[in-house]
């Protein structure tokens, strides 16, 4: 004799889901937030290009780092430049958390295994 297999109630795993998606949108908010707050308190680092001595001193710093570690070397000093600009924070911490809350909303839709079967009458 066949026995349908029945929960009353919520769906075992309906709590689970709630909850992803609820930290997935906490994430975004947060990460949004934080993002927004440092874009527009954060300041920028000391513009010193219009000095001549500045000038020729970054020519010779960029030009030895070319030498000992490569092209590679230089492109990886000027992305450490540009991470003092709260612009490129705010950005990766946007970035960070929407990465973060799209794995929470993937995975709060992620069927399980051996979760429900597609034929309700079997």
């Amino acid at each position: 004799m066949a026995v349908n297999n029945i929960i009353s109630g919520a769906h075992p795993h309906a709590k689970r889901r709630t909850q992803l998606r609820t930290l997935g949108i906490l994430v975004l908010l947060l990460g949004l937030g934080g993002a927004g707050a440092v874009y527009w308190t954060g300041a920028p680092p000391d513009d010193l290009s219009a000095d001549p001595a500045t000038a020729r001193a970054y020519k010779t710093q960029a030009r030895d780092i070319e030498i000992n570690f490569g092209k590679m070397g230089v492109l990886m000093n000027e992305l450490e430049d540009d991470l003092q600009y709260p612009g490129t924070q705010a950005a990766i911490i946007t970035v960070v958390s929407i990465i973060v809350a799209s794995g929470c909303f993937f995975f709060a839709h992620w069927k399980e295994s051996g979760g429900e079967p597609d034929d309700p009458v079997a």
